[in-house]
């Protein structure tokens, strides 16, 4: 018996890389000869650094860079063979603030900007880059401006501390001071956000308010990342929207402009990485789960994208998550939950490795057991 354990994260309780761990040994309980594979994944959100490297056998590393405010945070990224994996969420991420510190006005992705530096500076030809969770409205500048680039305004002079607020005032874009090794690196950004950058469905109408943007906020910054486009289109670093260029407060956008960056699904990046379609030969079943699955988990979530996957190669997916509310949809082979709905997450937390592990046992002996 051949067994692909790929799940998600369990959000705030368990990181996949736990989750495949506890699955594992509740498998082996019930299944001691199976031949169990463990494959972490993430799409893009938090948790991305730690399951995807993780499950390419990488390493992490750690470098002190700037929060979305200024302040020194240390943040993570991991190192493969082939390439490096980054977060923006742990550089300028909104978890790094409290409530009164949001202000998409104020906060930068100048600290996303050093990781990335600090990934170039080890000679590495490929970055992957996972944008949610972000805590700014800086169309990328931020970042770009710890890369290299220069801002000027109307009148010649050089805008530093690149933000949400001072998006109005550039007027000129100068790569001459680039870091060199840019150019030759080639950089995928991991997220399943289609949002464009302006309008109703557009980086700040939709996310700015949870990032601390106020009404009076909102025009000023949906005006800002319009010139900022403006530029771009005037000096020729983009010549059409995409979808995603709204992502992370119009980080898809920066990188796509900046970095020369291919926006990808996070879901299909993750799944292509870990090679997953070499590990599927002759495996009898793959299991997936997340914290919580419901009626739109069909609706382009990694767990849905896995199932899709493995539907198209003849091998039945599982979903084993911590709740399930409704109707998952008809992707998955079966499903099962860990816990009951109406069990409190204040409950959940200090319990979670001790109910999967029970959830999966009972999995193991219905679908195993002899």
């Amino acid at each position: 018996m051949k067994i692909i354990l790929a799940p998600d994260k369990f959000k705030g309780t368990l990181t996949a890389a736990q989750v495949t761990g506890i699955e594992e040994q509740a498998i082996r309980s019930v299944l001691p000869d199976a031949e169990i594979i463990c494959v972490p994944l993430a799409d893009g959100g938090d948790g991305t650094v730690q399951a995807l490297t993780t499950a390419l056998g990488g390493t992490f590393e750690t470098f002190t860079v700037q929060d979305p405010l200024g302040r020194p945070v240390s943040a993570e990224f991991g190192m493969t063979p082939d390439c490096a994996i980054l977060e923006m969420a742990t550089a300028s991420g909104m978890v790094l603030l409290s409530a009164a510190e949001r202000n998409p006005m104020k906060t930068s992705t100048f600290g996303t900007g050093e990781l990335i530096r600090k990934a170039l500076d080890s000679g590495v030809k490929e970055i992957v880059i996972g944008i949610g969770g972000s805590a700014t409205v800086d169309g990328g500048t931020g970042m770009a401006e710890a890369l290299g680039y220069e801002f000027f305004n109307a009148s010649g002079e050089k805008i530093t501390g690149l933000c949400g607020g001072k998006l109005s005032e550039i007027a000129e874009i100068s790569d001459s001071k680039v870091h060199p090794a840019l150019k030759n690196c080639k950089i995928r950004i991991a997220s399943d956000v289609t949002n464009p950058l302006l309008g109703d469905n557009g980086s700040v109408a939709v996310f700015a308010p949870q990032k601390g943007a106020t009404p009076e906020m909102m025009p000023l910054l949906e005006a800002g990342l319009a010139n900022l486009r403006e530029v771009l289109y005037r000096q020729n670093m983009i010549t059409e929207d995409v979808p995603g260029d709204g992502a992370a407060g119009g980080l898809g956008l920066g990188l796509r402009a900046f970095c020369s960056a291919v926006p990808e699904s996070g879901a299909k990046l993750a799944i292509a990485l870990t090679r997953l379609e070499e590990k599927l030969n002759g495996a009898d079943m793959v299991i997936t789960g997340e914290g919580c699955s419901d009626d739109q988990t069909e609706n382009g979530k990694l767990c849905s994208e896995l199932a899709i996957f493995c539907n198209a190669r003849n091998v039945p997916c599982y979903l084993l998550s911590g709740k399930i509310i409704g109707d998952p949809g008809k992707l998955f082979a079966g499903y099962f939950a860990t816990v009951p709905v109406e069990m409190p997450f204040e409950e959940i937390k200090p319990r979670s490795a001790e109910l999967l592990y029970q959830a999966t046992v009972k999995f193991a002996e219905k679908m195993f057991a002899k």
